[in-house]
């Protein structure tokens, strides 16, 4: 069972926006997931660092679900996060794609679904959600 940190359905990001992530990694970490898409059944980017689950380690594995169709998984292999440590994500929504800026790192990942907003944000798994701010 993942753990479901809070979710958000109304943010109205469009392209141009960013929204930053604050939290905190549990000691034992295994992995964790954050979502952003237009509601739950379409995802435009799954984001899931993974300590060591699903036989990645340390690795950060990004896809897009359209309902229950998963994409090709995309793979970083950066990998800025600590168990037990704190962690700043920031999501940077632009037409074609979204910039994920890590620590020290960034990369994007297309929007396949051609989402013009992105109303939805989840967290899940082991982190802890302690800000979201957007501008």
């Amino acid at each position: 069972h993942i753990p479901q940190g809070p979710v958000c359905t109304n943010l109205g990001l469009k392209p141009g926006q960013r929204l930053t992530v604050k939290g905190k990694i549990a000691p034992n970490a295994k992995s964790f997931v954050m979502n952003l898409g237009k509601d739950a059944t379409l995802l435009g980017l799954h984001f899931n660092p993974r300590f060591d689950a699903h036989g990645d380690v340390n690795t950060i594995v990004c896809n897009s679900k359209k309902v229950e169709e998963w994409g090709a998984e995309h793979r970083e292999t950066v990998f800025p996060f600590q168990k037990g440590g704190a962690a700043e994500i920031t999501f940077g929504v632009n037409q074609n794609d979204v910039t994920v800026h890590l620590p020290g790192h960034q990369f994007t990942f297309p929007n396949r679904l051609n989402l013009s907003v992105f109303d939805y944000f989840d967290t899940q798994g082991d982190f802890t959600l302690q800000s979201l701010s957007w501008e």
